[in-house]
Parts: structure tokens; sequence; C-alpha cells
């Protein structure tokens, strides 16, 4: 398998690291997607106002998980350093998301009690994954 990598070696590329990748921004958007259901938001009917809510948190883990080498062998390599790594970068993630949402740019604010539900149940759901990746691999 060819492994290249890029930013100092930060990111991985990779078939391995692309899967996590796409579990990760499944799971991120789900989190998301139930929220929306939860609060009386369809995301299929309301794609827009659902992509206005994700977006925030797809920016703020990118830049953690590229920044964080989230993305590389080392990040799934144990169940430790997968649910360790996921959850302290989804923490940083949802600080900048919350740091987004107060913007005019995307729907929300940046309230505490929903940053502690995101960082909660999102969190549970990177970790669930990339927990489960980890034991899988």
């Amino acid at each position: 398998m060819s492994v290249s990598t890029v930013g100092n070696g930060r990111v991985e590329l990779s078939a391995r690291t692309a899967l996590v990748a796409v579990g990760d921004l499944l799971a991120i958007a789900l989190f998301v997607g139930v929220g929306e259901v939860t609060h009386g938001i369809n995301p299929i009917l309301n794609p827009g106002r659902f992509a206005g809510t994700l977006t925030p948190f797809y920016v703020g883990w990118l830049l953690v998980a590229g920044v964080g080498g989230l993305y590389t062998a080392a990040a799934t390599g144990t169940v430790r350093a997968a649910v360790g790594r996921a959850f302290a970068g989804w923490v940083v993630a949802v600080g900048i998301a919350q740091g987004l949402r107060s913007t005019a740019l995307f729907p929300g604010n940046a309230a505490v009690t929903f940053a502690l539900v995101s960082v909660l149940v999102g969190g549970t759901l990177l970790v669930l994954w990339r927990g489960a990746f980890a034991v899988v691999k």
C-alpha cells in the first residue's frame, strides 16, 4: 500500500486514512442530523439549514485533524490513541465551531450548553467510530 504525506507528515494520504475521514464526516453529520431532528428541523427538507449547521463542525474538525495529525496511522494505531486523540481533537473542533456559529455566517449561536452537548454526543460518536476502527483494522 502506498502512503504519501502532506503537511510535514501530519496527514497520510492512503486508503486507510480516507476511510477514517469518511467515517469521521459521517459521525459528525449523524450528530448534527439527529440534533436538527430533535429541534424539529428535517435535514432532508431543509438541506440549506442542515449544511449551515454542519459546516462549522466540519471546518473545526478538519482544521484540528489536519494540524493535529489525526489522519495518520499512529492516530488510529491503538484503541487508546484512536479514542484519546479523537476526543481531544473534537473538544477543540467544537470550540472552533462555536466561534463560527457566533458569526452571522452560520445559523445558531455560541451557547455553552450546546457546546457541552456537542462535545459529549459528537465526541461519543467519533470515539465509538475511531475505537471500532482501531480494533478492526
